[in-house]
């Protein structure tokens, strides 16, 4: 099964994969840039993809509207979210985003418009006709799309309690420090971070955080770079997120699965997801891994415990707020 988790070495008593032994700090490859960037087929295959969305889009809004979404996958980054996407697409009566499983709307394309938003799904007569219900096209459909920027997003919230009433919001959290560390090289894979040691981008983060999510906050059109692709410490305090995310949308509307039991059991995780959902069980679809990045080194171990001390804090608030501990503090 493949996701958004990276292999462990061994596994430690909080089941974070301990270090045993020294390791040079990962220094990933440079993503290309300039020209090597254009000659880069997945650059030139991801540019191209875009251009068709954007027609793609432009043409279903001449057209008319297309459903809105039952439920969101909000987030977080990195813990599986694009796995979880695509075993709910195997459910019968769900319906993906028909252009782009992530749409970030609530995000950074809010200033699109609703139209815009409603183009990424497809009409009701259209999705019956595609799950063989054509005589029934509103008959237990419902539509979906998977933004894991959401969570994280100050706006977001508010933005989808406010356009989408009583919307299904579903969360998966991860270790935290594996979360940062699968983040990093991830974001240097689609050349959204210059600094390939983690330890050195960790040393940046709260310079390059400094003020973002205010300034997002005071101009709702601003789109900060650093917030979306840099905060790979930061977005691991979940219970924060979590806590602004009830506060506009309701604490009932909100499932958390933990990442590290989804993958390791997944036929209960799915199932409470889809009783969460109101959704028949229909069976499990093949449980595949999605968007799973290898390292070339282990993390630095010093780094390792300077995350776990962190977060120790947060993981506690986060317990308060789940009602339990996190899977990766048990």
């Amino acid at each position: 099964m493949n996701s958004g988790h990276d292999t462990r070495t061994s596994a430690g008593p909080a089941g974070r994969g301990e270090i045993t032994e020294d390791h040079p700090q990962e220094l990933l490859p440079p993503p290309p840039s300039g020209l090597a960037r254009l000659r880069d087929p997945g650059a030139l295959q991801s540019s191209a993809r875009r251009a068709v969305r954007s027609s793609l889009v432009a043409a279903r809004r001449v057209g008319g509207g297309g459903m809105l979404p039952g439920f969101l996958i909000v987030g977080g980054q990195r813990c599986g979210t694009t796995s979880l996407a695509r075993a709910l697409s195997w459910h019968p009566a769900v319906v993906p985003a028909a252009l782009h499983l992530e749409v970030h709307y609530f995000d950074t394309g809010y200033h699109h418009g609703p139209g815009w938003y409603r183009a990424h799904f497809p009409s009701p007569a259209r999705a019956a006709r595609a799950a063989g219900t054509p005589g029934a096209p509103e008959a237990g459909l419902v539509a979906f799309e998977s933004s894991p920027y959401y969570l994280f997003h100050p706006l977001a919230a508010a933005r989808i309690a406010r356009d989408l009433p009583g919307v299904k919001l579903l969360v998966l959290l991860r270790d935290p420090v594996e979360r940062a560390y699968s983040a990093h090289a991830h974001e240097v894979s689609l050349g959204y971070e210059s600094e390939r040691s983690f330890d050195r981008a960790l040393e940046l983060e709260d310079a390059r955080l400094d003020g973002e999510a205010a300034r997002i906050t005071a101009s709702p059109g601003y789109a900060s770079h650093s917030h979306q692709h840099h905060a790979y410490r930061t977005r691991g305090h979940y219970a924060e997120q979590l806590t602004r995310l009830a506060a506009h949308a309701g604490r009932d509307n909100i499932h958390v699965t933990s990442s590290e039991e989804f993958f390791a059991s997944p036929e209960p995780a799915y199932d409470a997801i889809v009783d969460f959902l109101g959704l028949p069980r229909a069976g499990y679809p093949p449980f595949t891994r999605r968007n799973a990045r290898p390292r070339p080194a282990p993390m630095n171990p010093a780094t390792r415990t300077a995350l776990d001390n962190h977060y120790r804090p947060h993981d506690d608030h986060l317990a308060q707020w789940l009602g339990h501990q996190p899977s990766w503090r048990t």
